[in-house]
C-alpha cells in the first residue's frame, strides 16, 4: 500500500509539472530596429503573432517596433501581442531581432536566454561575442539554419526579394524622377529594350534575372563556372542568356549595359577598374554585396519570413526551447553562432581569432 501511494504522489507530481510547462509556453520579446541604421526589416507580422499567441505562445514587443512596416502598437495588441519597454522586451527568455543586437543590449538580457536575428556585421564585433559568452546567451541566425529537406529557408526568401527589389531600383533609376535618362526597361514597338547584365549566381541573381525579364529587358548572366550558368538555364528558361565570363565577352557587354549589378560568383572574381572607362555614360550599377535592397520592401520581408519563423517557433514550442529545438534538429545547429558560454561559429572565431568548438561535441555530452 505503502508503494502505492507513494507512486501516485509521484504520478501527481509528474501532471502538475507538465501542466505547469503547457500552460507557461514559450515567451518572446521582439525588439524594433536602431534607429541610427538604415535596417527597416523586422520578423513577425502582426498576424504572425497572432497565428503564435493562439498557440499559447506569449509575445512582448518594444513598442514602436512595427513603425518600419506600417503597424502601429495597436494592430499587434489587437493580436495578443504585449506592447513594453524595450527592457522589458529584452527581459523574455527568447529575443527575436531581425538585426544582431549590440553588446549594450545583450548585457539587458536574462543569463541563459535566447536570441534569434539574421546574420550581420555586429556579430563580427569582438564586444558584441564578449557580452553573449558572458551572458551565456544562446544566439541563432536564421539566414544560416537550414529546414528538414537542406534548404535555406530563411536566407533564400531574403535574397530573393534582394534580387527582385533590385531590379525595381535599376528601373527607378532609368527613369526620369530617378535622375536617369527617362526610360523603360522594358521595350515598345519599334525599340530596343534595355540591356540589363548581371554578374554572379545564387538565388539573389536568378530573382533579379526572372524580375527583369518580366519587365521586358534583356537580360544577361556571367559567372565563372559551367554547372551553376546549367542551373540558371534550368531556372530562367532561353529568355536569359547564361555565359561564362571572358575577358572579350565580358567587355563587349559591359559596354552595352543599361543596368549592371554584380554578386557573389561561384568562383572568386573581382569586377576589373579599368572596365568602367567602357560604360555608358547614365549606367546603373549595384552591388548587391554591399547594400540589401529589401530595405526598401521591409513589409514584404516580414510577411515572407513570418510563414516560416511561425512554424519554426511552433515546433519549438513543441520541443520546449530553442535549446529542445537545437538537441534535436541538425538544421537548427548550423546556425548557432554562441551556445552555453562558448562561440560555436567557426567563421566568426578565425575571424576575431578567437576559439570556437563544435557544437555537435557539446551536444553529445549533454542532457537533452
Amino acid at each position: 500500500m505503502t508503494n502505492q501511494n507513494s507512486e501516485f504522489e509521484l504520478d501527481t507530481q509528474e501532471m502538475v509539472e507538465t501542466i505547469e510547462r503547457i500552460e507557461s509556453g514559450l515567451t518572446i520579446g521582439m525588439v524594433g530596429n536602431y534607429s541610427d541604421t538604415d535596417e527597416t526589416r523586422i520578423l513577425l507580422t502582426p498576424e504572425a503573432c497572432g497565428m503564435l499567441t493562439a498557440g499559447g505562445i506569449k509575445i512582448s514587443m518594444e513598442s514602436g517596433a512595427g513603425v518600419d512596416v506600417s503597424y502601429s502598437d495597436e494592430v499587434y495588441a489587437n493580436y495578443g501581442v504585449k506592447i513594453v519597454t524595450r527592457e522589458e522586451a529584452l527581459q523574455a527568455p527568447l529575443v527575436l531581432s531581425y538585426a544582431p543586437l549590440r553588446a549594450k543590449d545583450i548585457k539587458k538580457m536574462k543569463k541563459g536566454a535566447g536570441l534569434l536575428c539574421m546574420m550581420g556585421s555586429t556579430l563580427f564585433e569582438q564586444s558584441t561575442i564578449k557580452a553573449l559568452l558572458s551572458q551565456h546567451i544562446v544566439c541563432g541566425c536564421l539566414d544560416n539554419m537550414t529546414s528538414h529537406n537542406g534548404n535555406e529557408v530563411f536566407a533564400n526568401i531574403v535574397d530573393e526579394i534582394d534580387g527582385r527589389a533590385a531590379i525595381m531600383y535599376a528601373q527607378e533609376a532609368l527613369s526620369y524622377l530617378g535622375g536617369g535618362k527617362g526610360v523603360l526597361l522594358a521595350s515598345v514597338a519599334g525599340l530596343n529594350p534595355c540591356e540589363v547584365l548581371l554578374i554572379g549566381i545564387g538565388t539573389e541573381m536568378i530573382a533579379a534575372a526572372q524580375s527583369a525579364v518580366a519587365q521586358g529587358a534583356r537580360v544577361t548572366l556571367m559567372d565563372n563556372d559551367i554547372s551553376a550558368l546549367q542551373d540558371v538555364k534550368h531556372e530562367c528558361g532561353h529568355l536569359v542568356d547564361a555565359i561564362a565570363i571572358h575577358p572579350r565577352v565580358l567587355y563587349n557587354k559591359v559596354k552595352s549595359a543599361d543596368v549592371i549589378i554584380t554578386g557573389l560568383t561561384t568562383r572568386e572574381f573581382e569586377f576589373p577598374k579599368n572596365l568602367s572607362a567602357a560604360m555608358k555614360e547614365n549606367v546603373y550599377v549595384l552591388d548587391l554585396n554591399e547594400t540589401h535592397p529589401s530595405i526598401s520592401v521591409p513589409r514584404t520581408v516580414a510577411m515572407a519570413i513570418s510563414n516560416a519563423l511561425v512554424n519554426l517557433l511552433s515546433e519549438m514550442q513543441m520541443k520546449d526551447s530553442l535549446r529542445g529545438m537545437i538537441h534535436t534538429t541538425p538544421g537548427v545547429q548550423v546556425g548557432i553562432v554562441t551556445y552555453d558560454g562558448k562561440l560555436v561559429d567557426k567563421l566568426i572565431g578565425t575571424y576575431l581569432s578567437l576559439p570556437s568548438v563544435d557544437i555537435s561535441v557539446m551536444l553529445s555530452g549533454a542532457p537533452n
